[in-house]
């Protein structure tokens, strides 16, 4: 079999599976090899799973890239996000805290030191990579892109509906603050409602309140058009490398209200594309939603500052472009150049 020049080895059903994919279908060199979350807990199979001798490069997330770079292929390294650090237990399940401090820290530092590029996909989780794992040499920054032909805004919204619908899009993770919804809930004026999408990693739902409503598991593909029919993105997160989230509601127009922590201030500039509020303070955030609710040329205004913003900073042509010159560099310095297509 003809070796791919780039083989991404990558377990399903995350942002990072996401972004890997969108460069998959852009870049003809490319190609994702899935892997079900099982075969995690047998590491040492993954190499045999994957096929990684067919491969000129390897890029991954950090993970379990340990038992991939074993063989002799060139290793890129991308933190979509990092979790590993004693900030994170608090928001961690027991066995994550158990499995984060041993042999997931232990993996990812020995993937570090055999790869021959890191990045990362925001300047914060860049500095904390780098903090944390002890990294002496650079990480390289870059940001996730959105497909903005494919998230597009809602030109025909009713932007005086009696109703607000504020979408929450994510797993019920404390990771994703969503243990704070009903409390946000609770202070939000009538006629505004929290709908709540159901992620892979979720067990039930949240408790019955009149404006939570549950919309259950949303495709990739059927996302963008969930995002028209919304008025304003809510994400009370405690950490995010770069939201998806956030990048796709911001393509389709929509204001974001959001925690002030890790990447979401490179995301949301305060007061122009959303408002930032402090992590867990449900009054401020039901506080910014109201706001919004009563104010249609602000969430008009607010949403396409954001578009704008996607499209100059955070494009899928850019994030492209930016990994075409990565794999390229990474091939000549290991005496393998070839012009990636």
């Amino acid at each position: 079999m003809k070796k791919k020049s780039i083989l991404s080895p990558m377990g399903r059903g995350n942002g990072a599976y996401v972004i890997h994919r969108l460069l998959e279908g852009n870049i003809p060199d490319y190609r994702v090899v899935p892997y079900h979350a099982n075969w995690t807990f047998i590491p040492f199979m993954l190499p045999i799973v994957a096929k990684i001798k067919q491969a000129r490069l390897l890029h991954t997330v950090p993970d379990y890239a340990w038992f991939f770079c074993r063989h002799a292929v060139p290793l890129i390294l991308s933190f979509q996000n990092y979790v590993l650090d004693s900030w994170m237990q608090s928001y961690s399940a027991w066995y994550q805290k158990i499995h984060y401090a041993t042999d997931l820290k232990i993996w990812t530092k020995l993937a570090t030191k055999k790869a021959k590029m890191i990045t990362a996909v925001s300047d914060f989780t860049a500095e904390l990579v780098k903090k944390d794992l002890q990294l002496s040499g650079p990480v390289k920054v870059i940001y996730n892109g959105v497909d903005t032909d494919h998230f597009t805004p809602n030109l025909d919204k009713d932007a005086n509906s009696e109703v607000i619908r504020v979408l929450f899009s994510g797993n019920l993770t404390r990771r994703k603050g969503a243990h704070w919804l009903p409390e946000i809930a609770k202070f939000l004026t009538h006629g505004i409602q929290i709908h709540y999408t159901q992620g892979l990693r979720t067990r039930g739902g949240l408790p019955d309140f009149p404006n939570l409503k549950s919309i259950g598991p949303i495709s990739f593909q059927d996302m963008p058009n969930r995002y028209r029919q919304m008025d304003i993105l809510l994400m009370p997160t405690v950490r995010e490398g770069l939201s998806l989230a956030v990048l796709e509601a911001m393509a389709c127009g929509l204001p974001v209200v959001a925690s002030n922590c890790s990447s979401l201030p490179e995301q949301i500039d305060d007061g122009k594309g959303g408002f930032l509020c402090p992590i867990g303070d449900a009054n401020a955030f039901a506080e910014k939603i109201n706001l919004l609710a009563q104010a249609p040329d602000l969430r008009r205004a607010m949403g396409k500052y954001n578009r704008s913003k996607v499209e100059k900073t955070f494009s899928l042509e850019q994030m492209i472009r930016k990994y075409k010159m990565l794999f390229e560099e990474v091939l000549t310095n290991t005496g393998a150049y070839q012009t990636i297509k």
